[in-house]
């Protein structure tokens, strides 16, 4: 266990350096509770306006920042953009506009002497992003905006979720809250519409269950053997295992699988702590249904195991954007058991 502790705290040493030179990958942050004078923020998740001159919108900095924010989600079977985006001019920024909830400010200014990106929180309303993305000319900005891709999508998605995530943390399903209590030992906080619940072996499935979209959460976990189960190969294989295990189709030769083509995974640090997050598409066996998902694995370090949350869709036919990162917000919301740590088994 000693060994296994070692190596965790150099891989999370090494995510936590590589994320400080971008953006954090994950939010860590609490909004406050909002003033009562202060106006609720408008606005869709994921919605982001952009307030800009006419020239600067079709110009070489305009241009490149609509490639920025329309890029495709990743992992999803249809190509769907990263945010929904607006523009207005700064003469139409006033007390009505102005309390959006995500707004980018984009100009150029003979005081700066190169181009920066500097951030505010509900400034006019809450919960709010104010980005003011600035440079002493476009065609500087446009350069800099492409080189700084990942931090401003990192930044607005990363918004997103923690707002998700403090929503249910204050409106989840408390069934769902108290089973994987019982079971795990474990705090994950899921949306209360997914109030259909399966127990299996190691393993806890909550669904909404709907007629043309079925939303899903589930917890499962297994041994922790070495640092190899943070395998892009073993987190496929043991997935297909837990699956094949507890979500059958509706006949006896169909199951729950991953596709293993289309399959990414990426080492984060949440809350401190190492999380290998997993995207892809899953499918069922010997049928044609199929769909996103997004998992988290981490260890717990008190029962000497590794526990994996993940959400996925089934939506044929419709956007899947919105669903999808509404089930990663609820990820976020896990909290593994704490007390003294037990041995571990060698």
């Amino acid at each position: 266990m000693r060994r296994f502790v070692n190596i965790l705290m150099v891989v999370m040493v090494a995510v936590i350096l590589a994320s400080c030179s971008a953006n954090p990958d994950v939010p860590k942050r609490r909004h406050p509770k909002r003033p009562m004078l202060v106006p609720a923020a408008s606005g869709n998740p994921y919605e982001v306006m952009v307030v800009t001159e006419d020239s600067m919108w079709n110009g070489y900095a305009g241009k490149a920042l609509r490639v920025v924010l329309n890029k495709d989600v990743p992992m999803l079977p249809q190509r769907e953009p990263m945010f929904h985006v607006s523009r207005i001019a700064p003469s139409q920024f006033n007390r009505i506009t102005n309390i959006f909830r995500n707004i980018i400010i984009l100009q150029t200014s003979e005081y700066t002497t190169k181009p920066k990106i500097s951030m505010e929180r509900d400034v006019h309303s809450s919960p709010q992003l104010v980005m003011t993305i600035q440079g002493p000319s476009s065609n500087e900005l446009s350069a800099f905006i492409t080189e700084q891709t990942r931090a401003i999508i990192q930044n607005l998605t990363a918004e997103e979720i923690n707002r998700n995530a403090i929503l249910l943390e204050d409106d989840y399903n408390i069934a769902f809250y108290k089973k994987c209590k019982e079971m795990f030992g474990c705090e994950l906080c899921i949306p209360q519409d997914l109030l259909k619940m399966k127990e299996g072996k190691d393993f806890l499935w909550a669904s909404n269950d709907g007629l043309s979209t079925i939303q899903n959460i589930v917890i499962y976990s297994y041994p922790y053997v070495s640092e190899k189960v943070f395998t892009h190969d073993n987190f496929i294989k043991l997935r297909d295992k837990f699956m094949k295990e507890n979500i059958p189709g509706e006949l006896p030769e169909q199951y729950m699988t991953t596709n293993h083509d289309y399959v990414e995974t990426t080492a984060k640090s949440i809350m401190g702590r190492y999380v290998m997050e997993a995207r892809g598409f899953w499918e069922m066996k010997n049928d044609m249904m199929g769909g996103p998902f997004v998992s988290h694995s981490s260890v717990d370090t008190v029962n000497n195991r590794v526990i994996v949350v993940e959400g996925f869709v089934y939506a044929p036919e419709k956007m899947k954007r919105t669903m999808i990162r509404r089930l990663e917000a609820a990820l976020y919301t896990l909290r593994l058991p704490e007390g003294k740590r037990k041995k571990a088994k060698m």
